[in-house]
C-alpha cells in the first residue's frame, strides 16, 4: 500500500476532536498517511494576524490533498469566510456532497443515494457587494436607472450575481464525468432560469449544451429550484447526480442532509484542477468543544472520500462498512444520533464511538 502525504487542518471548536478521531480511524483502515498539520481559524489571529496563514495555503499546495475540521471565522478580520477564502485561493470550484442513507442515523428515508455537485466560485457568493449608502451602491443604482434595466431603491445594499460560461461549463462537465466514472445514470441541472434569464438562463443554456456532448451515455434533465426542493422531499430516489449554481447548491445540500440524518453525518469535498480539500460540512460548535461529545462521523466519512481520491478504495470501503455496522447495531452512538432516532440509553462519547469504529475495523 502506497504512502500519501496529506495536509491536516484540524480547525477549531470541535474540529480538534473530530480530526483526532478521524486520524485514528484512517490508521485502523490500513491506509498509510503522513500528516502535515497546518493551522487555520480563530486561534491563528493572535499568532499570525489572520485566520488563514500563508503557511497553511502552502502546505495544501505542497501535498495537493488536505482534510480539514470545521473552522470559525473571527469577526472583523476582513474574511467573509475562511472556507470561502480557501476555495478561492486554490480555485476549488467543485463542492461535492454525496447524500446516502445510513441505517440507524434517524433519516427520513432509507434509500437516499444522490450526489450534489455545487459550483463553488461565483454566483452570489462571489463576494461582490456594495453597502447601503456607499458610493459604489449609489453609482450602481444610477447606472441601472440610466440604462433602463429597472429601479433600485436608494437605501439598498446590493450583491452581484455573476454566472459565467466558463464556470458553468466546467462544473457541469465535472457532474457528467463524475456520473460516468461512478456508474450514475442521470444528471439534473437546477436553476431559476424562468426569472433570472441572463444568469440562471446562461447556466441552463450551457448545461444543455454540455448534456448534448454526453447524450446516449448519461441522461439529463433540468429542474426549477423550487420545484426541485419540493420533489426532493417528496421522493429523493428520483435524483442521481444534481448540479447547481453556488447559492442553490449550498441550500439544497443541507436540505438533502436533513433527509438522511443531518449535518453530523454529511461528508464533503472541495475539488479543483490541482488541489482537493475534504471536510465535514457542519460548523465548529464551540459550545460543546472539549467536552468529548461531538459526533466525528462527517469528518470520518470525508476521510473515506479523501481515500477514494487517493486511490485507496479498499481502505475507504472498510471505513464506510465499519460506520454502517456501528450505526446499524445502535449500541455505541453519540447523543445527537440517539436524540434523532429516539434511542434510549447513555450516549457514547466521541472517544468511545471512535474506539468502537477502530475495534470493528481491526476485526474486519
Amino acid at each position: 500500500m502506497a504512502r500519501h502525504s496529506v495536509t491536516l487542518i484540524p480547525g477549531d471548536g470541535i474540529g480538534v476532536e473530530t480530526s483526532a478521531a478521524m486520524q485514528q480511524v484512517v490508521a485502523a483502515s490500513g491506509a498509510q498517511i503522513d500528516w502535515e498539520v497546518a493551522e487555520a481559524g480563530a486561534a491563528c489571529m493572535d499568532i499570525h494576524g489572520t485566520p488563514l496563514p500563508d503557511s497553511t495555503i502552502e502546505a495544501v499546495k505542497r501535498n495537493k490533498v488536505a482534510i480539514k475540521g470545521p473552522i470559525t471565522t473571527p469577526v472583523g478580520t476582513g474574511f467573509r469566510s475562511v472556507n470561502v477564502a480557501l476555495r478561492k485561493t486554490l480555485d476549488l470550484y467543485v463542492c461535492l456532497r454525496p447524500v446516502i442513507s445510513l441505517p440507524g442515523a434517524g433519516g427520513r428515508y432509507d434509500d437516499v443515494d444522490l450526489v450534489i455537485v455545487r459550483e463553488n466560485s461565483e454566483d452570489l457568493y462571489a463576494g461582490i457587494e456594495f453597502e447601503e449608502g456607499s458610493e459604489g451602491a449609489r453609482r450602481l443604482i444610477e447606472f441601472v436607472d440610466e440604462s433602463g434595466a429597472g429601479a433600485i431603491r436608494p437605501d439598498s445594499g446590493i450583491s452581484i450575481k455573476p454566472i459565467s460560461v466558463t464556470g458553468t461549463r466546467r462544473i457541469v462537465e465535472y457532474a457528467f464525468e463524475y456520473a460516468l466514472k461512478h456508474g450514475r445514470e442521470k444528471v439534473t441541472a437546477v436553476h431559476k432560469a424562468n426569472i433570472m434569464k441572463h444568469s440562471d438562463g446562461l447556466f441552463l443554456r450551457v448545461a444543455r449544451e454540455v448534456a448534448e456532448e454526453y447524450a446516449g451515455r448519461v441522461a439529463f434533465e433540468d429542474k426549477i429550484v423550487d420545484a426541485f426542493c419540493m420533489s426532493l422531499v417528496m421522493d429523493p430516489s428520483q435524483f442521481d447526480v444534481v448540479v447547481f449554481p453556488n447559492l442553490y447548491g449550498d441550500i439544497a445540500s443541507d436540505l438533502a442532509a436533513g433527509l438522511v440524518g443531518g449535518l453530523g453525518i454529511a461528508p464533503g469535498a472541495n475539488i479543483g484542477k490541482d488541489y482537493a480539500v475534504f471536510e465535514a460540512v457542519h460548523g465548529s460548535a464551540p459550545d460543546i468543544a472539549g467536552k468529548d461529545i461531538a459526533n466525528p462521523t462527517a469528518e470520518i466519512l470525508s476521510a473515506a472520500m479523501m481515500l477514494d481520491h487517493l486511490g485507496e478504495l479498499e481502505a475507504a470501503a472498510r471505513i464506510r462498512a465499519a460506520v454502517a455496522r456501528v450505526y446499524a447495531e445502535g449500541r455505541c452512538l453519540t447523543g445527537d444520533i440517539r436524540r434523532a432516532t429516539g434511542l434510549g440509553g447513555e450516549p457514547a462519547r466521541c472517544s468511545e464511538f471512535t474506539a468502537e469504529l477502530v475495534r470493528v475495523l481491526e476485526e474486519m
